[in-house]
Order: structure tokens, then C-alpha cells, then sequence
């Protein structure tokens, strides 16, 4: 099986420094470098897509832009390239949602996959008037994933739930085809909910032996409710034609996260109740001293950023080999990300993805479709020359 490669599109804006936030912090002024605009947001979707990225990720939350409106927009400008839609169920009637998703597919000729995200911060979660705690936000989703599911299947839904109640629900026009679901939790409540119903269970970068032991368990659970779930991993890269040269990155981003930064972001994400954000912060325990927690491992991101925190740094041939240790355990897909992510895609786009290719890993989605559109598609400078030239 061919491993599948998405990237990121930061809607909370773009550095050459570290853009932090998330999880209820706001982003760092390193996000105002690069403004979010369409126009940025739509070169980076074209570039990973004539890369062989699949997908790219769109946040959510107060911090960033909406990713429903922008991946609507940005999608004009690209051909071929998915949108991981992260949204939050408990902020849009499952019917409404339904619906957004059959339109978006239609209009995009099906390049919608959907990232649930059931939100780990009640502060946050309360500002956009949603007073449910963790556990009974996780119940909701499930109940919303369950009317989700069935009207995509064509189905009348009604349903009475604790959370959820919809009455002769359906839809006039299905997806075709269905969005796949894609979720991440560590919480007990989460592994419950992604058994039953999603397609991809998404975890941050942490060591294999612990990403080992979220595949088992999740792997378990599914198999509990007759079902199999695919696996893929959050992550960041820093990947440089040798390993000095991409440590020496890794230390130039350390070196713009100023002390102040780093103590208001650790104490803002203190408080997070998601058990994956406390396995994040336990990966450097708000220090700068030894980042490096596995071989090619580095948590310093983690450091001004909620959510993913870990980077994959190293040489093409080192990271392209972490990424194989990652797909012995189980990881078919990796969301990856770098800063700025617009040449950092090259950097892997150019410099990893061959060598996995190589190794019979990875093969390019669009290589055939990218080669015919480049050859039959004139340069504007040359149509507009041919133009002028056949004026009398």
C-alpha cells in the first residue's frame, strides 16, 4: 500500500519563524509575516499538489481562519488536491453539516475529507456558546457522526439522542463519493467514539513505542465493533540535504522563541483538559534542553505551539527512514507541516518523497495528470507574444 501524504494549509498565518497558538492560545505575531490570504493559502495547495500531497490540513479554532470558507475558495485554484476540513460538531446542526459536506464535494468533484475535531478546551469551547464537558462533547459527537453517517447513506434519520434530536432528517443529494472521516482523541471517551465511527484515527508525533501502543488500542477497539480503522500521524519536518544542515534550522527557529513567548504559551496550554496536549507538553516539560526525543525526534515546536508539537529533523535519508519506522507500526498516512510552508514543502516534497519512491513506498497520485498539464499548458508570457505577433 502506497503511504498517502497531506500537508497543511496555516490559515492562522505564515514565518519563517515558528507560528504559534492553538488550543485555546492565540497565535504569535510570527503569524502576521504571511497574512492567510487566498492568494498565499493558494500557492502553497499548489505546490503540494504538483508535489504528490494528497491532501492538506485546515485548522480550526478562534485562532485561525474558517477552514469551510477558505478550502472553498483556495479549491478554485487547484485541480486535484483534497481538503482536510477540521470543524467542531458541536457548532453546526449534523443535518446542516451533512449537507455542507455533500455541496462541497459536488462542487470540488470530491475532494472533501472531513477532520473531526470535538474540541479539548471548555474555555474556548464556551466562547462560541457550546457549555457541554469533555466527556458529554465526545457523547454529542458520536450521536452527530451516527445522523452524519446515515444521511450520507441516503437514509431518513431520526433520532432522539442525549445530546442530538433530528426529526425526518435527509438530504435531497448525497455525497458521491463519501468524505472520509478522519479524528484523533486519547482520552477513553475518544478511542470509543473512533471506533465505531471513523475512517483514519489521527495521532501527534510522539516515539514509536507509544504511537505503537494508541495503533494497539485503537486496533482493539475497532475490531470490538466489527470494524478496521486506518492509522495516520501528525507531524512536523525539517528535512535539509544533510543532518547539519537541518539541526542547524531546528536551532535557528529555537532561537526566535523569546521567554516570554514560550512562558505564556506553556501556561495557556496548561490548562488544556485534552490528554493528547498533556502528552504533548510532557514530551519537554516547557524546557529547551533536550528537544530531541527520539532519533530525529524534536519537540521544541511544541514549545510556542498547541496541538502537533514534534518535528521529524534530519537529513532526506533520515527522515525518510523515520518515516518507514512509522509505517512498520502501523501509519499509512502522515499530515505533515513545516515553517514556511510553502518552501518547506519543496524541501520535502523534492527531498524525501523520491527516496521513499525509491523504496517502494510512496508513488506520485498526480505524476501522469501533472506531466500532461505541464506540457500542454502554454506560459501566459508566450500566449501573450503569440498574440501580438499575429496583430497586422
Amino acid at each position: 500500500m502506497s503511504l498517502t501524504f497531506h500537508w497543511f494549509l496555516p490559515t492562522n498565518g505564515d514565518s519563517r519563524h515558528v507560528v504559534g497558538g492553538g488550543h485555546g492560545t492565540p497565535a504569535t505575531v510570527s503569524g502576521r509575516d504571511r497574512p492567510p490570504t487566498v492568494a498565499y493559502l493558494s500557492q502553497i495547495a499548489r505546490a503540494a499538489e504538483d508535489l504528490g500531497f494528497v491532501g492538506a490540513l485546515t485548522p480550526t479554532g478562534a485562532w485561525c481562519e474558517d477552514a469551510w470558507l477558505t478550502t472553498a475558495m483556495v479549491a478554485q485554484y487547484t485541480e486535484r488536491l483534497k481538503f482536510l476540513v477540521a470543524f467542531r460538531p458541536g457548532f453546526v446542526s449534523p443535518t446542516l453539516a451533512a449537507q455542507m459536506a455533500s455541496t462541497f464535494q459536488r462542487q470540488t468533484g470530491g475532494r472533501l475529507l472531513l477532520n473531526v475535531v470535538t474540541g479539548g478546551e471548555s474555555h474556548e469551547q464556551r466562547a462560541y456558546g457550546d457549555f457541554l464537558d469533555k466527556d458529554d462533547r465526545y457523547r454529542r459527537t458520536g450521536e452527530f457522526l451516527q445522523i452524519v453517517r446515515g444521511l450520507w447513506e441516503g437514509a431518513t434519520v431520526d433520532l432522539v439522542g442525549e445530546h442530538l434530536q433530528v426529526e425526518d432528517a435527509k438530504l435531497a443529494r448525497v455525497p458521491d463519493p463519501v468524505p472520509e472521516v478522519y479524528f484523533g482523541g486519547s482520552s477513553p471517551i475518544a478511542g470509543e467514539i473512533a471506533a465505531r465511527h471513523v475512517d483514519v484515527y489521527l495521532t501527534w508525533g510522539e516515539p514509536p513505542a507509544a504511537v505503537a501502543e494508541k495503533i494497539a488500542w485503537i486496533r482493539a477497539l475497532a475490531e470490538k465493533e466489527g470494524r478496521s480503522v486506518r492509522f495516520g500521524i501528525r507531524l512536523h519536518v525539517i528535512t535539509r540535504d544533510t543532518a547539519e544542515q537541518a539541526w542547524a534550522e531546528a536551532r535557528r527557529l529555537l532561537a526566535g522563541f523569546d521567554t516570554e513567548t514560550v512562558r505564556a504559551v506553556q501556561a495557556g496550554l496548561a490548562r488544556s483538559e485534552s490528554e493528547g496536549q498533556q502528552r504533548m507538553l510532557a514530551l519537554h516539560g516547557g524546557s529547551s534542553d533536550e528537544l530531541e526525543i527520539y532519533p530525529n525526534l524534536w519537540a521544541g515546536i511544541g514549545l510556542v505551539r498547541g496541538g502537533a508539537g514534534t518535528a521529524l529533523v534530519g537529513s532526506h535519508d533520515e527522515v525518510a527512514e523515520r518515516i518507514a519506522e512509522y509505517h512498520r507500526l502501523g501509519i499509512d498516512e502522515f499530515v505533515l507541516s513545516g515553517y514556511p510552508h510553502l518552501e518547506e514543502a519543496y524541501w520535502f516534497g523534492e527531498g524525501v518523497l523520491p527516496r521513499l519512491e525509491a523504496q517502494g513506498l510512496w508513488s506520485h497520485p498526480f505524476r501522469d495528470a501533472t506531466v500532461a498539464r505541464t506540457v500542454t499548458q502554454v506560459p501566459f508570457v508566450e500566449r501573450e507574444s503569440a498574440k501580438v505577433t499575429r496583430i497586422p
